[in-house]
């Protein structure tokens, strides 16, 4: 299993998500339940379990900006501390939960599940183009029950396109590319390159752009360790410099705890932005995909599980920039206060 770092921001749900109700995730094996405040509009991000018998605040109820939890009344504020208990009025000096640190940024609520003292808002990683009014995005996510490195290798390989997803988003050219990689280390950014000239139009693009016969492809992907991934997609037919499609895909990739991995993922497009037939094929459609690749990673996970002794992988040129997203994520692990996934 990959090892957690936790020193770093994780998305842990649409900004669309948190609001009046209380959301329940877990981050990093972290039970977290998370809330807007009534008092500025901000993202509260609390522990989701009550200090006197470990109830689940996310199952209990608000009190204005406090939570009150459902089992037996302890109240909590957007701090953390606990400003009431049943049946006395000294509160003990230890009764708090941990209140995480959080960032709202591009529509999406950042965490912070490592030490708080560590948190740098200015490191949170960008995806301007999910609220660019020049765009539209469609998005949702799934959990996965599979390692969240099995989810990074996947979209770092995007090979995979033309056997998962053909008839879809795969063609014969994806996988026959050979692709260019390049990695910083230093700043944990894996960046791969695959351009094809000359491709046949997968459905994904031929209903959503109207082009017929062959397209110029290019697909360039950004990986900043450990979360956020954006493949920056442009389109236009063979042999024209135009017109250009442009998408940009987004996964943000968080561990909810080992084995277990919410995918969050958005299409964004700058063509047909008030087509809401083109909206409603672009979010089905990018659904199905993504489910294909949700059930061959939890296939996947059930038969690393069920090896019956150790194995060796065999790695080739497509999987560059997958090998790269390993060592960054295992120096990011190593480089804070972890928690294996094994």
């Amino acid at each position: 299993m990959t090892q957690f770092a936790r020193n770093q921001w994780y998305v842990a749900a649409y900004a669309a998500e948190v609001g009046d109700d209380l959301l329940g995730r877990t981050i990093l094996g972290e039970p977290v339940v998370l809330y807007r405040a009534q008092q500025d509009g901000r993202a509260v991000a609390l522990a989701d379990r009550c200090v006197h018998r470990r109830f689940p605040l996310s199952e209990s109820r608000r009190e204005g900006d406090a939570i009150m939890c459902g089992y037996h009344g302890f109240t909590y504020d957007r701090t953390g501390a606990c400003v009431s208990v049943p049946g006395q009025t000294r509160v003990p000096r230890t009764a708090r939960v941990a209140a995480y640190p959080v960032v709202e940024q591009d529509s999406l609520v950042w965490i912070w599940v490592g030490d708080p003292s560590a948190a740098d808002a200015s490191r949170v990683p960008r995806a301007p183009h999910l609220v660019d009014p020049a765009m539209t995005t469609v998005r949702g996510m799934e959990p996965i029950d599979a390692d969240y490195g099995l989810l990074v290798d996947n979209l770092l390989d995007l090979s995979h396109e033309t056997y998962l997803h053909g008839g879809y988003i795969g063609t014969p050219e994806v996988a026959a590319t050979p692709i260019t990689t390049e990695v910083d280390e230093d700043a944990g950014v894996v960046r791969v390159s695959r351009h094809m000239l000359d491709a046949e139009c997968p459905p994904f693009y031929a209903r959503s752009t109207g082009i017929e016969g062959r397209i110029s492809r290019l697909q360039d992907i950004e990986y900043f360790a450990p979360c956020l991934y954006l493949l920056h997609s442009r389109i236009t037919p063979v042999g024209q410099s135009a017109p250009v499609f442009r998408t940009e895909i987004t996964y943000a990739i968080t561990p909810a705890e080992p084995g277990r991995v919410y995918d969050f993922w958005a299409v964004s497009r700058d063509f047909a932005l008030g087509d809401e037939e083109v909206t409603a094929f672009l979010r089905d459609f990018n659904h199905t995909v993504v489910m294909q690749d949700v059930d061959a990673l939890n296939l996947l996970q059930r038969a690393l599980e069920s090896e019956p002794g150790p194995y060796q992988e065999l790695s080739i040129n497509i999987d560059t920039g997958a090998l790269a997203a390993r060592r960054i994520l295992a120096a990011l692990a190593a480089a804070g206060t972890d928690r294996a996934g094994a």
